[in-house]
């Protein structure tokens, strides 16, 4: 997945997205509103040899098919006075993963965060102070945003886990053993389902989609993480009711009173929240 996002510093638009290969910061957007052409700074940098050592020795590390012959070509052009160095002609001739050349919207030289750091350094020593401070802050927003996420997937499997226990109720105790598999016994699943969905939402999930037609998803995919710890109850509640033979209007009602009673302690305690974290 590649993901396009942005870093502010110093008030500037800086283009970064994240791929498997790791982040790459656009070189571009950092000498971007400098005095001249921001490619000039790039080439200037690609021009110095503490640049191209640096370079070389992050391509040995992480890229296994990077030209270390072309490289040792390059450092010998490097003494003659008309050696120039784009983005394109490093990527071109040594193999390079560190450095990218993007067209389009968001065009420009783009570096894997090590090397861009680095380009910083090179670039401003105030700027990169500000730039890793900026970029240590998002990097720490994406991985509570990355931890919320996994906490919901959790209980979203939990959910799953214990509709498969009311399913197994409903075949053992709803469903004659010949109409298994059948429309009937498919049907009898649905209601089930759309009665806790009634329990808890306040209606079924054919009523939820009309309603939502903007939403991809079903209703349960927009549950808080409440919502879906009361679901998760209720599940195992209407198994064990359908053990007892209550019948499915009188179980709407108990189920229905549960959702309440639990959402309730749920909506006025913090034990969810320590629970989490």
């Amino acid at each position: 997945m590649n993901t396009m996002k942005k870093l502010i510093i110093q008030n500037k638009e800086i283009g970064y997205h994240s791929s498997k290969a790791g982040d790459f910061i656009c070189l571009t957007d950092m000498v971007r509103g400098l005095e001249g052409d921001p490619r000039d700074y790039i080439r200037n940098w690609l021009r110095t040899g503490a640049t191209l050592e640096f370079l070389g020795v992050w391509e040995k590390v992480h890229n296994p098919s990077f030209n270390v012959v072309e490289f040792h070509h390059i450092k010998t052009e490097f003494i003659k006075n008309t050696f120039l160095m784009s983005t394109k002609k490093w990527i071109t001739r040594t193999n390079a993963r560190g450095l990218q050349a993007k067209a389009g919207r968001y065009g420009g030289t783009y570096a894997h965060s090590d090397i861009a750091i680095q380009f910083a350094t090179w670039l401003s020593p105030e700027f990169y102070v500000y730039m890793i401070k900026e970029f240590q802050r998002l990097k720490a927003e994406e991985a509570e945003g990355a931890q919320e996420t996994l906490e919901w997937n959790v209980k979203r499997i939990l959910s799953k886990v214990n509709y498969a226990i009311l399913t197994d109720s409903i075949r053992e105790n709803l469903i004659p053993l010949k109409l298994e598999g059948s429309d009937k016994g498919g049907f009898v699943y649905a209601s089930e389902a759309d009665l806790i969905n009634v329990a808890l939402f306040g209606m079924t999930a054919k009523e939820w989609r009309v309603a939502n037609t903007e939403k991809k998803g079903n209703m349960r995919d927009f549950a808080t993480a409440e919502q879906l710890l009361v679901l998760a109850n209720l599940e195992n509640i209407n198994a064990e009711f359908i053990k007892d033979g209550f019948a499915q209007d009188e179980r709407l009602i108990r189920l229905n009173d549960a959702a309440i009673h639990q959402m309730n302690i749920l909506s006025q305690s913090t034990a969810l929240t320590k629970l989490l974290k």
